[in-house]
């Protein structure tokens, strides 16, 4: 009867070693998964950014492209936006000014 006591007692220690074991692993696991999520969120902004500049970056080509065209279509839609552009920087200067 005593004998079996501690069997049981040791199986629930083993079992509670094996727990803790699983535990800390998991625990491991979920500190480099959080570390390579800040990486790729930080790649992310990164990525982000780089679109945003080249995205600026197409959008003022095609306006000087459209400056430089003799074209009245092209021309006409640099006005546009040209003139959007004055009215961007009006709705600034009105906001800094308040």
């Amino acid at each position: 009867m005593n004998n079996d006591k501690q069997d049981l007692i040791t199986e629930l220690k083993n079992k509670i070693k094996t727990i803790i074991d699983l535990y800390e692993n998991q625990k491991n696991i979920n500190k480099e998964l959080e570390k390579r999520n800040g990486e790729l969120q930080e790649e992310l902004n990164l990525l982000k950014n780089k679109m945003s500049d080249i995205e600026e970056r197409y959008e003022n080509l095609r306006l000087a492209k459209a400056l430089v065209s003799s074209d009245n279509e092209t021309a006409h839609e640099a006005r546009i936006k040209v003139n959007r552009i004055v009215r961007e920087i009006d709705k600034c200067i009105a906001l800094l000014n308040r």
